[in-house]
């Protein structure tokens, strides 16, 4: 009965996925079938970790992240766990060999996010490798299905990508994270004074990330390009957003795209892959 617990884990993931973003859900939907499980597995991880140390106000997070990183260890060395969250994600790491470095670069990156800081270059470099980029990575291995030459070749596109998708964040979020939570990432960047000049800045940086993610993405195998390509529209539409809101307003609201745009990206996508125009 133990493939009860395999798919009912799996759903969990599933289910936390769907009610926290609906873009990378749609992009999910995207990917071959067989790909679906593994990175419901690889969001719901990050997304418990993430709501730890962004969410838990009033508890003691940095007990409960050491708490999760070691009983993240303890399901990757026993194979299960009663964490459905980790059990179902200790199966994706298994199955497709990703490498364990990569989950402490990640938790490391949440730890660093439980002190009010601002980031210097060099933190601000560890952020988002950790917090995006090795994401990508966990991901990309699920992608190439355990072809290790790929995974080489698509290595430096796919944190690129995941380098362009955190930077976005960071401006759709920038209020909120320098607020409510403390944090200025972009280093040497002064919030309390911030105007169109620096706003640019940020965007020329991200769109550089943003062109060599996108010939990655055209280089993946056929069962995971639509999906990512459809992630890569909504943060392009959004970028796009952004780029066309003044650097006064970023302050004023959070930067969206509404679930019918989401949607119409979607059909778009859709149209060139079938079309066999990626």
């Amino acid at each position: 009965m133990m493939h009860l617990y395999h798919s009912s884990s799996d759903r969990i993931n599933k289910l936390i996925t769907r009610a926290y973003s609906t873009s990378f859900s749609l992009g999910i939907l995207g990917l071959n079938r067989s790909l679906r499980d593994p990175i419901y597995g690889i969001y719901g991880f990050v997304r418990v970790a993430d709501e730890i140390v962004d969410t838990f106000h009033g508890f003691d997070k940095p007990t409960l992240l050491k708490r999760f990183w070691k009983d993240t260890h303890l399901a990757l060395d026993e194979g299960v766990s009663t964490n459905p969250v980790l059990h179902s994600f200790q199966r994706v790491v298994h199955t497709y060999q990703i490498d364990r470095s990569l989950i402490d670069t990640f938790l490391a990156s949440m730890e660093m996010d439980l002190d009010d800081r601002t980031y210097s270059q060099a933190e601000y470099e560890k952020y988002i490798l950790g917090s995006a980029e090795v994401v990508g990575l966990m991901c990309l291995k699920v992608f190439v299905g355990g072809n290790q030459a790929k995974y080489e070749e698509l290595t430096p596109f796919a944190m690129k990508l995941g380098s362009a998708f955190q930077k976005i964040n960071f401006l759709r979020d920038v209020s909120a994270d320098f607020n409510t939570l403390g944090r200025t990432y972009f280093p040497n960047v002064d919030l309390t004074a911030f105007d169109d000049d620096a706003k640019r800045a940020i965007e020329e940086d991200i769109a550089v990330d943003f062109r060599m993610g996108y010939e990655g993405i055209l280089r993946l195998p056929k069962g995971a390009r639509f999906g990512v390509y459809i992630a890569y529209m909504y943060y392009y539409a959004l970028f796009q957003k952004i780029m066309r809101t003044p650097s006064t307003h970023i302050f004023q609201s959070r930067i969206r795209i509404n679930n019918p745009k989401k949607y119409r990206l979607f059909v778009s996508s859709y149209v060139r892959h079938a079309l066999n125009l990626l």
